[in-house]
């Protein structure tokens, strides 16, 4: 007698899950959950901080000398474009780029309209004639267009010439030497010239010697060595001091 075979098989429809393990869990409520953080994310820098809730009312100029009228207009022109909650430090730069005193600026805010910019300035350190112009220059060699000046109170940079924004190579070490000059012997710099055949930068000093700096490196060194051989009494009284390498000054009558 034949034998019939039982079938096993489940209904069709009928698949039997798995339950998930923890880990997949896991990993599924991570990634709901780094979803969440990027669209609150996306929605902060395109919505939220753009509000104008926090729009700038109140623009404060810090550190600025000179041109500080023209410097807060050019500000709160374009602060009306920002908020305290975002802050574009490109259009501030490119506002103030245009005054040549202004090295950097710094922006802070106060919540909620307040903004408050922190400006580095360039103060004139010497003055030059370029094209029959006297112009104030700054010590990183920029020349300050429109910068207000004392020709009596500052030392003149003699033969300068310019390319651009910055004096040239010559004038630029001059320029570097004066802007260390020690605040003491400011009013006793009567004059700086460049002298190939003395090594580079000479300053005059009022009823003092000249003081022979080479190039416009080391700036600070060279006068702090020039200082300590003014003020030594077993140097007398020389006629000159070399400081052109700062670690070994010499001095002659």
């Amino acid at each position: 007698m034949a034998t019939r075979a039982v079938s096993h098989s489940r209904p069709a429809g009928r698949v039997r899950r798995r339950p998930a393990t923890r880990g997949a869990v896991t990993r599924r409520r991570l990634i709901a959950a780094a979803i969440v953080v990027v669209v609150l994310y996306a929605g902060y820098m395109l919505w939220f901080r753009n509000l104008a809730w926090f729009a700038i009312h109140d623009v404060t100029i810090k550190g600025a000398t000179t041109s500080q009228r023209e410097i807060q207009s050019a500000v709160e022109g374009v602060a009306g474009d920002m908020t305290t909650l975002h802050i574009k430090d490109g259009e501030l730069r490119d506002a103030v780029a245009r005054f040549p005193t202004v090295a950097s600026v710094k922006a802070s805010t106060s919540f909620p309209h307040g903004l408050t910019v922190t400006v580095t300035e360039r103060l004139p350190v010497a003055f030059v004639r370029i094209g029959g112009r006297e112009t104030a220059v700054s010590s990183d060699g920029y020349l300050l267009a429109g910068a207000d000046f004392d020709a009596k109170a500052l030392p003149r940079i003699e033969g300068a010439t310019a390319s651009g924004p910055r004096v040239d190579g010559d004038a630029a070490a001059q320029a570097a030497i004066l802007g260390a000059t020690p605040a003491p012997l400011r009013d006793k710099v009567t004059a700086s010239t460049w002298d190939d055949q003395r090594g580079g930068v000479v300053v005059d000093l009022k009823n003092g010697p000249e003081v022979i700096f080479g190039d416009g490196s080391r700036a600070q060194d060279k006068w702090t060595a020039a200082v300590a051989v003014l003020s030594s009494p077993g140097h007398g009284s020389p006629s000159y001091v070399n400081v052109v390498v700062p670690d070994k000054p010499v001095s002659g009558g």
